[in-house]
C-alpha cells in the first residue's frame, strides 16, 4: 500500500501539481513495469536545479561549501564552482543571496564568488550590518540599508541579464498584492522585467515585521515597479516553482519531459523546535508565523517527493537540520551536516533520514558529475540557455570594483 500510494500521488503531482500536458497520465501496469514507473528516464539528460530555502543561510551556506569542495574533490578541478554543475538556481530570502552571489557573472566570465568566498564573505560581514536590522542570521544584515554599500561593491551595477544560468528569486510585491518571481528568462525576453541584482536581493529579504521596510524599485527601464516585503512570506521554499519552470520552459530546456529528467537538491535550514514557557500559555504572534513558514515549506517538500516517486532518493535531495541555533554560526554550520537530516512524509509527520546531510551531497555531488560528463559524450543538448538580447549594462569601471572586492584576501 505505501509504494501503490506514492506511485499514485506521483502521477496526481506530477499531472496537477507541475502543471504540464499528459495525453496518457497512468500508464498501463505490468508486472515488470508497475504503475507509474513507465515514466522512463529520457536519453537526454536531466536538467540540474538548485533551490534554496528562505532560512537564516547558516545550513544552506555550509551545504553549498561541503558541495562544491566534494565536485572538485571528485574531478579533481580545484576552480570548479556550483554554477558550473546546476543549470538553474532558485532563492528566497536568504537563499535569494547565496543563489545571486554564485551564479552572477563576474569581470572573467566566471562566478563573482565561490562558495567558500561567499560564506566568508557574509561571515566577516554579519555583525556589522546586523545593527542596521532587526533580524539575526549570517546573510539577514547585509539587506538592510547600512549594508547596501557592500551589496553595491560585489554586484556592481550586473542586473538579471548579467546571471550565468536561469535565476529565480520571488519577492511579495505588495503594489499589486500577489507574489512576484524575478527570472532571467524574463528579463532576457524584455527590459521591463530586468532589474539589478543588488535590488533584488533586497526585495526578497525585506521583512517589515522584522523592522525592515519595503523595498521600492523599478525595471532597468522604468516601467515596471515593485514594492517588495520578503520572498520568505511568499515562498519559503522555492523547489516546485522551479520546477515548474523548467517543466514549462521547453525553450531552454527541451529534454525536461517529466520529474524524471531533473536532479533537484533543496537546502533548508535548521529548525529549532517550537516551546512556550508554559504547555498551557498560547503561542506568540512570532510563533504562529514560524509555524505558518515553516508548515509551507513542508509541504512543498512532501509535494516534490511525492513527485519523484521511487525516485525520490535519488533525483531529489532534501537538507534539512533540526536543532537548537544558538551555538556559534560555524559550529553550527560544521555539526549541521555531520547530522541526519529530517525528512517530512505525507500522513506521517517526520522522520530522521538513513544519512547524514553531508553523506547526500557527496552523492548528490556523484550524480551531477555524472551528468555533467554524460553532456560532453552527447550530440542533443539538455539545456539551451537564452543568451541576453541586448549587451551586458555592466561597466567596466563596475566590474574592476567587483573584482577588487571578491579578489581581496581580507574582504
Amino acid at each position: 500500500m505505501d509504494k501503490l500510494s506514492y506511485e499514485i500521488f506521483s502521477i496526481l503531482e506530477t499531472k496537477f501539481l507541475f502543471g504540464y500536458d499528459d495525453q496518457n497520465p497512468f500508464p498501463p501496469s505490468t508486472p515488470a513495469t508497475p504503475l507509474g514507473s513507465a515514466l522512463r528516464h529520457s536519453s537526454a539528460g536531466k536538467v540540474c536545479i538548485l533551490s534554496i530555502d528562505a532560512s537564516d543561510g547558516i545550513l544552506a551556506g555550509a551545504s553549498l561549501v561541503r558541495l562544491e569542495a566534494s565536485i572538485r574533490k571528485q574531478t579533481g578541478d580545484p576552480a570548479a564552482r556550483v554554477a558550473d554543475f546546476f543549470d538553474l538556481a532558485a532563492g528566497s530570502g536568504a537563499g535569494g543571496v547565496l543563489a545571486a552571489v554564485l551564479f552572477t557573472r563576474g569581470p572573467d566570465g566566471r562566478p563573482i564568488l565561490s562558495a567558500a568566498e561567499a560564506l566568508r564573505l557574509l561571515g566577516k560581514h554579519h555583525r556589522r550590518l546586523a545593527n542596521g536590522a532587526q533580524r539575526k542570521g549570517i546573510l539577514d544584515g547585509i539587506l538592510c540599508r547600512a549594508g547596501g554599500g557592500l551589496f553595491r561593491r560585489v554586484f556592481g551595477d550586473a542586473t538579471l541579464r548579467d546571471t550565468l544560468k536561469p535565476l529565480l528569486i520571488p519577492c511579495y510585491d505588495l503594489a499589486t498584492g500577489a507574489p512576484f518571481v524575478f527570472s532571467r528568462a524574463d528579463a532576457v525576453e524584455a527590459d521591463g522585467y530586468d532589474f539589478l541584482v543588488e535590488e533584488v536581493c533586497a526585495a526578497t529579504c525585506a521583512a517589515p515585521a522584522a523592522g525592515a521596510q519595503a523595498v521600492e524599485m523599478r525595471s532597468v527601464d522604468g516601467s515596471t515597479r515593485i514594492r517588495a516585503i520578503g520572498g520568505g512570506l511568499a515562498m519559503g521554499n522555492p523547489t516546485a516553482a522551479a520546477i515548474t519552470h523548467v517543466l514549462n520552459n521547453r525553450q531552454e530546456f527541451p529534454a525536461a519531459g517529466r520529474v524524471e529528467n531533473l536532479l533537484v537538491v533543496s537546502l533548508g535550514g535548521v529548525e529549532a523546535p517550537i516551546a512556550s514557557g508554559k504547555p498551557s500559555a498560547p503561542l506568540s504572534t512570532a510563533e504562529l508565523s514560524k509555524i505558518a513558514c515553516g508548515a509551507q515549506v513542508d509541504v512543498v517538500d512532501q509535494a516534490v517527493a511525492m513527485a519523484f516517486g521511487d525516485r525520490r532518493m535519488t533525483n531529489y535531495v532534501r537538507i534539512q537540520g533540526y536543532g537548537s541555533t544558538a551555538r556559534a554560526p560555524s559550529a553550527a554550520a560544521e555539526s549541521s551536516l555531520t547530522e541526519r537530516g529530517v525528512e517530512s512524509v505525507l500522513f506521517r509527520g517526520r522522520r530522521l533520514s538513513e544519512r547524514t546531510n553531508g553523506e547526500k551531497l557527496d552523492a548528490f555531488a556523484a550524480e551531477l558529475i555524472k551528468e555533467h560528463e554524460r553532456r560532453k559524450r552527447s550530440t542533443t543538448p539538455a539545456v539551451i540557455i537564452k543568451p541576453s538580447m541586448t549587451p551586458s549594462r555592466s561597466s567596466s569601471s563596475t566590474f574592476t570594483t567587483m573584482a577588487s572586492t571578491v579578489t581581496s584576501a581580507s574582504f
